[in-house]
């Protein structure tokens, strides 16, 4: 059986050693933007080499060459001698399911998250694989959001309901919303980038949708910690349907001959709603509308590959309405759901699902917990 080091991710980094089946864990370093964090990893997996038994035959990491764990594993594996390989973001999201409930494949994976690099080299986070052990395919995402001011977005969620606003064609209404919130300067500067398209990568990050039903509904403008909006937005739907009847969500979002799932239509109907002061309501409507859609995506999928395990990775899986409706909807449709067991469905727990695609790659090596 290989021995695979893994580097993990950005955000919330551990490492981690697989080897015999077994996975060694480093420390929780926290996120890389932070150098003693960094300090830490490198220590951490100075700490895994030593643990070895016997010779590491590769270093995972994530596919963006400016992360410092990247750069640290590619030095580490050259100081080793063996190959440092990339393993995609959302396929190790995927991978830590598999890798925990012992599964190596064919399945339907979904990973919803806030970010990660696509091989394109766009920024993913709405993603429908096919998965089988290392090999995969990407069937469909997420509409593509524009980010305006890039990395700021997720931390201004008002600037995605901005970008929402400008993929229905309603770009002209962004100064009049959110000049009273943000200031009118800041309101017609991103008004001009997303009309010019100027500094607005595009993402399909689940996470940025969150955050755009958010920012329509104004329930957050800026965030003061990761994932505040999207906690806030699932507070309030959690509670608005322990008393009232769903609201029907027909009619919010579209799929494509291409597997885009887009939102836009509900997006459209959370506007409304914040004028109104329906903004629980709202934030129901999101999360069903979203699970609804997910459902056709997923089953559809399913049917056409004739599988019939769906494997559920990212995030955004930390939502427990989400969740709950997901697989209960998913069930009734004759499907199977995985999460992943013991280890975290976030970043936290990515090293994990890098180390088992690479050895998946290597080998086929059972995996235990």
């Amino acid at each position: 059986m290989s021995t695979i080091l893994a580097c993990g991710a950005w955000l919330k980094n551990t490492a981690c050693l697989l080897q015999d089946g077994q996975v060694t864990w480093s420390p929780l370093h926290g996120d890389l933007g932070d150098p003693a964090n960094c300090i830490a990893l490198d220590a951490s997996v100075a700490q895994l080499v030593a643990q070895a038994d016997g010779a590491i035959a590769a270093v995972a990491h994530d596919l963006h060459p400016d992360f410092f764990s990247t750069q640290l594993a590619v030095r580490v594996a050259a100081e080793l001698g063996v190959p440092a390989i990339g393993v995609q973001h959302h396929v190790a999201h995927i991978g830590v399911v598999l890798a925990t409930q012992q599964v190596s494949g064919p399945v339907i994976g979904v990973a919803l998250d806030g970010v990660g690099l696509g091989t394109d080299g766009l920024a993913w986070g709405g993603e429908l694989l096919l998965v089988d052990g290392a090999q995969w395919q990407r069937l469909g995402h997420l509409q593509l959001l524009a980010l305006p001011g890039g990395d700021v977005a997720a931390r201004e969620p008002w600037r995605m309901a901005a970008a929402a606003l400008q993929a229905l064609g309603r770009g002209a209404d962004i100064t009049p919303r959110f000049a009273a919130a943000v200031g009118k300067p800041a309101a017609q500067t991103v008004q001009t980038m997303l009309a010019r398209d100027l500094r607005c990568p595009p993402t399909s990050s689940t996470g940025r949708w969150f955050d755009a039903a958010a920012g329509a509904l104004g329930i957050s403008v800026r965030q003061g910690a990761e994932a505040e909006a999207a906690i806030a937005l699932e507070q309030l739907a959690t509670a608005y349907l322990a008393s009232h009847p769903a609201p029907d969500c027909r009619g919010g979002y579209l799929i494509d001959a291409a597997g885009v799932l887009d939102l836009r239509p509900v997006l459209a109907r959370l506007f409304a709603l914040a004028d109104s002061g329906d903004i629980a309501l709202g934030a129901a409507l999101f999360h069903l509308t979203l699970v609804d859609g997910l459902t056709d995506w997923i089953t559809a999928a399913a049917g056409t590959h004739h599988l019939s395990t769906v494997a559920l990775g990212g995030g955004c899986f930390f939502n427990r309405l989400l969740v709950d409706r997901l697989t209960t909807a998913l069930h009734q449709r004759g499907l199977r759901t995985l999460l992943p067991h013991v280890v975290s469905c976030g970043d936290a727990g990515l090293a994990f699902g890098q180390a088992w695609v690479v050895s998946q790659q290597l080998e086929e090596v059972p995996v235990c917990v």
